[in-house]
């Protein structure tokens, strides 16, 4: 690796998440999400770690993704969360995924293959994304039930605002579990996500698919008295450049902040092409030798400027954009509340340039 700049994974805090959440939902079985590159942690080795650590299956969005695990040596279910196109039924087939299903083309498509397999079939209750409006149900079913090699394996939803609004929530389980009445006791029922596991026991059922809790956020404060959660990424880098600059220099693209006082600047290689986002430059910050300080100015693609005042600070030195050093910390959370948006999308935004090393 030439660039100091990396994504630091540890692993020990997915098996962590893992056993902790199991302990919560069981007897319910845990599905672990890890589509978009495991939330950009990496999908093959959380993946691996989760199931060791007592999951019992993964999930992802697309069919590139459950080919990916299983090329890898992934030899347990991949449940597909979204219809693709029916002329992917074959690579469905051909990867052993699980489908899910919510249109008669898509079912067409499936049993056209010949090869026996389980579906899930997915409900719109009320997310309004993909999935079967409940009043169709019954006949989706009655086409799968009807096609030699396949049968209905799993039932299930997707909670829109299990984290901040209980009625919609138990509004939704309810349209699940009165659609899913009368289809047999061996069918699998599933509808939570981490939020819904945890805020709502009823919601369990049978299976939660687990995301954000997976890789150690907390969908809201109130699920930190539920269960203990360990953050699995921190993006770290190194010093590579040092400048001392006097009162009222301007550095980077913009100028947009001047020194308030003579002042050493180091640059570290990192930038927005790495998910460190220009919305960052003004309020942004940075832990180098165990102290916390602020960026000094507009984030560039590959490059960031730090302010360290008149301490020490020399080339070489560790520099944790995201993570914890010494006793300080900055989170995804911190992240997510600077940038208006969710931990989820600070983790995901990690791309291909930043290299993953993973700690046990």
């Amino acid at each position: 690796m030439v660039r100091p700049t990396l994504a630091r994974i540890d692993l020990g805090a997915i098996r962590h998440n893992v056993t902790a959440i199991s302990e919560v939902i069981a007897p319910a079985r845990f599905c672990a999400v890890v589509k978009a590159d495991g939330y950009g942690h990496g999908d093959v080795p959380v993946a691996s770690t989760a199931l060791d650590a007592g999951a019992d299956s993964v999930a992802v969005a697309l069919v590139e993704e459950g080919a990916r695990l299983r090329e890898a040596g992934v030899s347990a279910p991949i449940l597909l969360l979204s219809e693709p196109t029916p002329d992917s039924a074959g690579d469905v087939v051909k990867w052993d995924l699980t489908p899910t299903v919510y249109s008669e083309p898509f079912i067409d498509a499936l049993a056209a293959t010949g090869a026996p397999m389980g579906v899930h079939l997915k409900v719109d209750t009320g997310m309004h994304r993909v999935g079967a409006d409940p009043s169709v149900i019954s006949d989706l079913v009655a086409r799968v039930r009807s096609r030699d090699g396949l049968w209905l394996d799993a039932i299930w939803s997707h909670f829109a605002v299990a984290e901040d609004d209980p009625e919609f929530t138990l509004r939704q389980l309810d349209i699940l579990q009165t659609t899913a009445a009368g289809l047999g006791a061996e069918i699998t029922r599933h509808i939570a996500n981490t939020a819904g596991a945890l805020l709502f026991p009823e919601a369990r059922l049978d299976m939660c698919r687990v995301g954000l809790g997976l890789y150690g956020f907390h969908p809201s404060p109130e699920t930190r008295d539920i269960v203990d959660l360990r953050p699995a990424m921190s993006l770290v880098t190194h010093v590579t450049h040092v400048r001392r600059l006097t009162a009222g220099a301007r550095p980077s693209y913009g100028r947009i902040k001047p020194l308030e006082a003579d002042a050493t600047v180091v640059t570290v290689p990192v930038g927005y092409a790495d998910g460190m986002t220009r919305a960052l430059s003004k309020n942004g910050s940075a832990l180098i030798n165990g102290r916390r300080y602020p960026l000094a100015g507009t984030v560039t693609m590959d490059q960031v400027m730090v302010t360290v005042g008149d301490d020490d600070v020399a080339i070489g030195d560790e520099v944790v954009l995201l993570g914890r050093q010494g006793d300080e910390e900055i989170t995804a959370y911190e992240w997510a509340e600077e940038l208006g948006t969710i931990p989820h999308e600070i983790v995901c935004s990690k791309g291909p340039r930043v290299p993953r090393r993973y700690i046990s």
